[in-house]
């Protein structure tokens, strides 16, 4: 379910989906599929979302439409499991490790940064 309330407050605004996804620390891609209701919103989300629009979450906040989505119409019985499969797979993956898979990656970029500026340092060094 596409989330017009938060599309027409953000374009209102004068905001980039761009803007908003530099917030809630993720990519504009897939920013764009949150807010078309590809993707879900996590509260959190939504409450860094509101705060930034400078509105109650409750004037951007819709309800999600969870579906599953599965395209196995490629598959033909010669695809097994870890063969090239044409189709598109969309898995619930639960939130708990999707979590720590952020957490890893907001680590590996702060970790990226230090050695960035590490080796900057060294060059000077020399």
């Amino acid at each position: 379910m596409q989330k017009e309330k938060l599309r027409e407050v953000r374009k209102r605004k004068g905001i980039t989906q761009q803007q908003i996804a530099d917030i809630i620390a993720t990519d504009v891609s897939n920013y764009s599929r949150k807010e078309s209701g590809d993707v879900g919103i996590r509260k959190e989300e939504w409450e860094k979302i509101a705060r930034f629009l400078e509105v109650p979450v409750e004037e951007i906040y819709e309800e999600e439409d969870f579906r599953q989505i599965n395209h196995f119409d490629n598959i033909n019985s010669s695809s097994g499991f870890g063969n090239n499969i044409n189709g598109n797979f969309y898995c619930n993956v639960p939130e708990f490790l999707l979590e720590s898979q952020r957490e890893l990656i907001e680590f590996l970029k702060k970790e990226n940064k230090r050695l960035e500026a590490e080796l900057t340092a060294l060059k000077k060094k020399r």
